[in-house]
């Protein structure tokens, strides 16, 4: 009888006398190399020129299939797939190229590894899949739990210098960032409780608050003018909360003369 091998990486199964003087030679090359291999084996190659097809090299021969950790290397600036023996087998696939790479068997999808990440890929029984939890959402987009998995939205992204929000709702307490910003972007701003808006002066120790008062009938919203009055005029609302510069109240002279006509 003549030495078989496993079906899934190949490890040289010897059958009992027939490698007299030799056991040495199999069991050191076909069985223990290969197991480092399968466990710590790592498997370089540039990614610059084309895609990675894995070498399978058959049974009981060390190959880059076997080996535990691909370093796909090199600046192909355009996604490369690096393609796998579509049978169970698992890899931490580091990224070292300039460009994302895809894990997956010569028929299948695969996953997708961005530039510099590192993942630990397994075969699921037809396609290669993350193992653990992935990353959700597109590239430089903040991450939150989304029912136990990780999620992004385009509202709140961050490239490593510059944080964005494209919109933010709910309560904020407490102060944001080291220090205050100067500049406050939104479209409505709610102080709850009778809170005032408070304008400080210079040296942050005084200000001027304005606040509702501590019961409101009905809602009101009054727009400021759009534009400057004239020297001595005053605020007036049109009574719909239309605010605008006008003359306020009436003269000393128009005064009398209504007190005379009317009787007041």
């Amino acid at each position: 009888m003549t030495t078989a091998y496993t079906s899934l990486l190949g490890f040289a199964l010897p059958v009992e006398g027939e490698l007299d003087g030799t056991w040495g030679d199999v069991v050191n090359n076909s069985i223990t190399q290969l197991v480092e291999d399968s466990v710590a084996g790592v498997a370089t190659q540039s990614v610059a020129s084309g895609d990675w097809t894995l070498t399978t090299s058959g049974s009981g021969a060390a190959n880059q299939a076997r080996c535990a950790i691909l370093i796909p290397t090199g600046s192909p600036s355009t996604s490369r797939n690096i393609i796998a023996p579509s049978s169970s087998k698992a890899y931490v696939v580091i990224n070292q190229s300039n460009a994302a790479v895809v894990l997956k068997g010569a028929a299948t999808t695969g996953i997708t590894i961005p530039t510099g990440a590192k993942v630990v890929a397994a075969w699921n029984g037809s396609d290669f899949v993350e193992v653990g939890t992935s990353v959700g959402g597109a590239n430089t987009q903040v991450q939150f739990n989304s029912n136990g998995s990780l999620a992004g939205s385009s509202n709140l992204t961050f490239d490593g210098t510059t944080l964005t929000a494209a919109g933010l709702s709910g309560p904020l307490n407490g102060t944001v960032g080291a220090t205050t910003p100067s500049t406050v972007v939104a479209t409505q701003v709610n102080v709850t409780a009778e809170g005032p808006v408070r304008f400080e002066d210079n040296t942050g120790g005084q200000y001027v608050g304005l606040k509702a008062p501590a019961t409101v009938s009905s809602n009101v919203t009054f727009t400021l003018p759009g534009a400057d009055g004239s020297s001595g005029q005053a605020i007036v609302t049109d009574g719909s909360g239309n605010l605008s510069f006008g003359t306020a109240g009436i003269s000393t002279g128009k005064a009398i003369a209504m007190a005379i006509v009317f009787g007041f």
